[in-house]
């Protein structure tokens, strides 16, 4: 029995113990509107709910709206990123054909020479003429 009532003591100790726990006075401020509005709005998030089941079919329309804005803007975003690889991929192809066009235009510039004429022409048997070409004259009464 003393046993029971040493222990009995001890719970009786420990709880006059936790009762008299200091208590931590803060002083408040005077709030400003600006304050008492921040505090309105954060009591309504956190204490009454964030959104009422009102409130989100309300804002159920203009929720679809953002959306479906969002994904324009991407979209918008992608069909760019193409176009812009599109057309630096069309102009790497217009300078290699501009290159290859300079090429083939200087290579017909030597190949149309004169002398370069002659030398292909020359194995069908075709020669540059030495002298000059005669002029011929046709009178009124011959036609």
């Amino acid at each position: 029995m003393n046993n029971n009532q040493f222990r009995g003591k001890l719970e009786d100790e420990e709880e006059e113990e936790l009762l008299e726990e200091p208590v931590i006075k803060l002083k408040i401020p005077k709030k400003s509107k600006e304050s008492e509005s921040a505090n309105l709005f954060f009591k309504k998030l956190f204490i009454d709910g964030v959104v009422s089941k009102e409130a989100a079919t309300a804002m159920l329309p203009f929720l679809v709206f953002l959306s479906l804005l969002t994904m324009l803007y991407i979209a918008n975003s992608h069909m760019a990123v193409k176009n812009i690889r599109d057309i630096d991929k069309l102009s790497k192809e217009v300078k290699e054909l501009s290159w290859e066009y300079k090429s083939l235009k200087a290579d017909l510039m030597f190949k149309s020479k004169l002398t370069e004429v002659a030398k292909k022409v020359d194995t069908l048997g075709i020669r540059e003429l030495t002298e000059p070409p005669k002029k011929i004259i046709i009178n009124n009464d011959e036609y």
